[in-house]
This record gives structure tokens, sequence and C-alpha cells, in this order.
């Protein structure tokens, strides 16, 4: 088995210096905060925002729907899980039984009043509206309310957008990580 190194990019932001309040959701969206029942909800967002994208390389388990499930389930169940920090992004489809979940983020709490937010994903054909923003924005707010002084998030580096999202907000790179992970001889470039 052969490796295959991923550049991340740690960013952190200080509650403190946040000016941006939570943007409004574009018309037809809406927010739902965290619930254990909503967990599966949660997970099939999460598959939606990343099977498809560099992050299901890095992290196999967002490539299917079982791992995405697990994922989910083991967040919650973390003593650090923060409710205030997570929050599913959903809209109205053709009628009213037709709810499409587009985006989620979670948060959990770390030592010394420290935050870390948990796999901002928003669905491919919801991004552009600023759910992503909307997202951290929210979850910034539970973790101030939460009483922590700083936020960090992990970034692979590739994933431009998202790197340009969190510099936008105001997180700063504080740390460049690689990550290894396992593929076949074949597949390495």
């Amino acid at each position: 088995m052969a490796h295959r190194y991923f550049k991340r990019f740690r960013m952190e932001i200080d509650l403190s210096r946040l000016q941006e309040g939570v943007p409004e959701l574009p018309e037809g969206f809406f927010w739902s905060e965290w619930d254990p029942a909503l967990v599966t909800r949660h997970a099939q967002a999460k598959y939606a925002s990343f099977s498809r994208e560099i992050d299901a390389h890095v992290f196999p388990c967002l490539g299917n729907i079982a791992g995405c499930q697990r994922l989910m389930r083991e967040i919650a169940r973390r003593d650090s899980f923060l409710p205030t920090a997570t929050w599913l992004i959903s809209t109205q489809g053709n009628n009213s039984h037709d709810t499409q979940d587009c985006g989620t983020i979670q948060g959990l709490a770390q030592q010394g009043r420290m935050g870390s937010i948990q796999n901002v994903g928003v669905a491919p054909q919801h991004r552009g509206l600023g759910l992503g923003r909307a997202l951290v924005l929210k979850a910034l707010r539970g973790f101030y309310e939460a009483r922590m002084r700083r936020v960090f998030l992990e970034v692979t580096a590739d994933n431009e957008p998202a790197v340009e999202l969190y510099r936008s907000i105001g997180f700063k790179l504080t740390r460049t990580l690689y990550k290894a992970v396992d593929v076949e001889p074949s597949s390495v470039s």
C-alpha cells in the first residue's frame, strides 16, 4: 500500500474580533437547530456535500453514506459535542413533504475555551448562495454563546473556495499539516 499526502491548513479565529453577524438565508431555506433525531439527516447532508469532493479521498468515511452516519453518530456522542454550534440548512421542495437537507456543520468544545468546527458541508447544487458562510457564522455564534474564545478548523489546501471563505470571515492560517492516506500504488500521482 502506498501513501499520498494531502496538504491541510489549520485556521483559527479569535471570537472577540468577529464582526460579521449571521446572514439571512435565501428565500426557501431554513435552519434546524441540533436535535438527536436529526443525526441521519446531518449524515445525508454530509454525504451529499463531500462524496464527490477531495475530502472523500482524504477522509474515506465521507465517500459513503454508512461512513457519514457513523461519523455523525461519533461526533454527537462526544462529551465535547456542542449543540449550539451544530446546524442543518434545508430547503422546501415543490410540496410540503419534500424537504431537502443541503448544508451541515458541527462543533466541538476543546480545552482552554477553544472550539473546533467539524465538517462544513454544502451540497454542490446549493453552492454559491452564501450557505457555507451562513453555516460558519451561525456556528461561530454558538461557540461564542458557549463562551469559547477561539475556534479552529482544518481544511484541505486544494479546496481553494473553502480556504477563501474562511479567510474572508477572519480565520488566519496557524499551521500547515500533511495527512497521509493509504492508496493503491497505481493511483499515486
